[in-house]
């Protein structure tokens, strides 16, 4: 029977890995990650193509089950739950840990249903307009969209439709909401909207982002993971974590060489 993680011990670290190695057959993607995400903050992780930046952030929302190959060793703990115990239901998992991709999504659907389409699947039995107007709200789109809700979700800029996802990701009630290069596809203003998003939403959720954007994470986050990537004989790419501070230490005081490169654009 699979357990409902909601009902895991409420601490102030949400989530705790602890020796995380993330395979995709033999191949070693991400090595050796120990690394605790806080309550209610934004906490951003930044480093080159291919430092396992999405892959780890996948690995809290148990996306990376859905590709064959991937396997995990060591400990991922979401408020004192291991995430990949036995019992554990990944869909579970999915509607308490939401997830905001690079690129807008919309369902080719209404505005609306875009939003009610998750609470129905899971068997929301409240006001669905209250529902539908809290989340747009809370995505700051409600008044660019609240006389046509009726229309597609596509209709709407590139900037709108991602506002559009995250509130579709809030709809769900989740307690946790991963961002994988949110604003990689928008222009200037749109990146500023959803950041200055983000600001009001950590008051009620916990956010992880990943980005390429280093003024985007030191302007948005409280806390940064710097990973880098270490390349084989063969070839072979494996990230790992250099260095996770506040996010002014990281930008301005980082006690690691690579981190100091890195932030001041030496690589990347």
């Amino acid at each position: 029977m699979a357990t409902d993680i909601r009902n895991g011990n409420q601490t102030d670290t949400v989530f705790r890995t602890e020796k995380l190695n993330v395979y995709y057959g033999n191949f070693l993607a991400v090595r050796d990650i120990w690394l605790d995400i806080p309550k209610n903050k934004v906490t951003a992780f930044i480093g080159p193509s291919g430092c396992g930046k999405s892959t780890l952030l996948r690995c809290y929302n148990r996306l990376n089950d859905l590709i064959d190959t991937f396997r995990a060793e060591g400990n991922v703990f979401y408020q004192g739950e291991n995430l990949y115990a036995p019992h554990i239901d990944p869909v579970v998992v999915r509607r308490r840990i939401g997830m905001v991709f690079q690129r807008p999504n919309p369902f080719p659907k209404s505005i609306y249903d875009n939003i009610t389409f998750g609470p129905k699947l899971n068997g929301y039995k409240g006001n669905m307009d209250e529902l539908v107007e809290r989340s747009l709200r809370q995505a700051a789109l409600w008044d660019e969209v609240k006389d046509k809700l009726r229309q597609s979700g596509a209709s709407l800029s590139g900037g709108q439709q991602q506002r559009l996802c995250i509130a579709r990701a809030i709809a769900v009630q989740p307690e946790v909401i991963l961002m994988d290069e949110p604003c990689s596809a928008l222009d200037p203003i749109s990146t500023l909207r959803v950041e200055d998003l983000l600001h009001e939403l950590k008051e009620q959720y916990t956010i992880i982002i990943v980005t390429h954007n280093m003024q985007q994470a030191s302007r948005v986050s409280d806390k940064t993971a710097f990973f880098n990537v270490q390349t084989s004989e063969k070839g072979g790419r494996t990230g790992y974590l250099v260095e996770y501070d506040r996010t002014e230490t990281i930008f301005q005081d980082p006690q690691q060489q690579a981190t100091k490169e890195y932030v001041s654009g030496k690589f990347g």
